[in-house]
């Protein structure tokens, strides 16, 4: 009888994910993530709510939690799709062969996205330092594939956001709305994060502004994925470039970036809201709203 009740069960909650992937997908990973980040958060070592210390460094628990949607991924995907899911899914992982100019558009077009966003700031040029471009971009390309760039938070994010989420998003809303869609749970999946007291200041503008870049900077990914056909890897080292180039060298050369605003927020986050923001409406006109997704479906048929 028991053994019946428990086989019972696990149809049931198969049944229901089979039902709901993408909910289902959202609300573990989101879990996962929470539950691992809670741990600091709420410790005397974070926001200090629970008198306890953290087990783990921020940079560590961190990394931990960032496979929050990659293991939501897997999860999902197994039940649903079984053995043959799955096998697609790490296909797509290491799907490198998409063109060399999408290389180059993460290494060379997502920075020069960044830096056009940022260099419009009113007096940012003003603060700008010397640069040898050739020694600091050899010095770069290590940085961009240091783990902490790669592990901590690439990898185990677009697992999820755009190897399991987006294309599924997608066939149900269209490339804009699965874009906007997915950049607001994407934006507030980081919620403990805001308050870990390891970020800058939570005001209700800086949160904002933080949901409209990572919302916007969405487009981008979208663009990408759509175009290397539903490569994870571009997404990826898309995240990567995103990451590390501002704090690798855009930000280093424009100082007046990592300064606070007297609303508590951050002046480079304005320079990448309306870099990535300007870049996702070319994108909308260019593509007519499509941001690639007839290849994409096409090459998924």
């Amino acid at each position: 009888m028991a053994s019946s009740n428990v086989g019972s069960g696990l149809m049931a909650e198969r049944g229901l994910i089979g039902r709901h992937p993408l909910v289902s997908y959202f609300v573990i990973a989101f879990a996962i993530t929470w539950l691992v980040e809670a741990t600091f958060v709420l410790s005397q070592d974070g926001s200090g709510l629970l008198p306890f210390k953290a087990p783990m460094s921020f940079m560590a628990t961190i990394s931990v939690a960032t496979f929050g949607p990659a293991a939501a991924a897997f999860a999902v995907t197994a039940i649903i799709d079984g053995r043959q899911g799955v096998l697609g899914l790490l296909r797509r992982i290491v799907h490198w062969q998409v063109g060399f100019r999408w290389y180059l558009f993460v290494l060379v077009g997502v920075p020069l996205v960044m830096t056009l966003g940022t260099i419009v700031l009113p007096g940012i040029l003003a603060s700008a330092t010397s640069m040898n471009v050739v020694a600091e971009l050899l010095a770069y390309l290590p940085f961009f594939i240091y783990p902490a760039m790669i592990v901590g938070g690439p990898l185990g994010e677009e697992i999820g956001w755009r190897g399991f989420a987006l294309s599924r998003l997608q066939a149900l809303h269209g490339p804009i709305l699965a874009s906007v869609i997915l950049g607001i749970l994407w934006a507030f999946w980081h919620w403990p994060v805001w308050f870990s007291g390891q970020w800058t200041q939570p005001t209700l503008l800086n949160i904002a502004l933080y949901v409209f870049w990572i919302t916007a900077a969405t487009f981008t990914y979208t663009w990408v994925f759509n175009n290397t056909h539903g490569s994870v890897l571009m997404a990826i080292l898309t995240h990567a470039s995103m990451d590390a180039f501002p704090n690798a060298i855009l930000w280093e050369h424009l100082p007046d970036a990592t300064k606070m605003t007297g609303y508590g927020v951050l002046y480079g986050y304005w320079g990448i809201g309306a870099g990535f923001g300007l870049f996702a409406l070319l994108l909308i006109v260019v593509t007519r709203g499509r941001l690639g997704y007839d290849r994409y479906s096409v090459e998924r048929r």
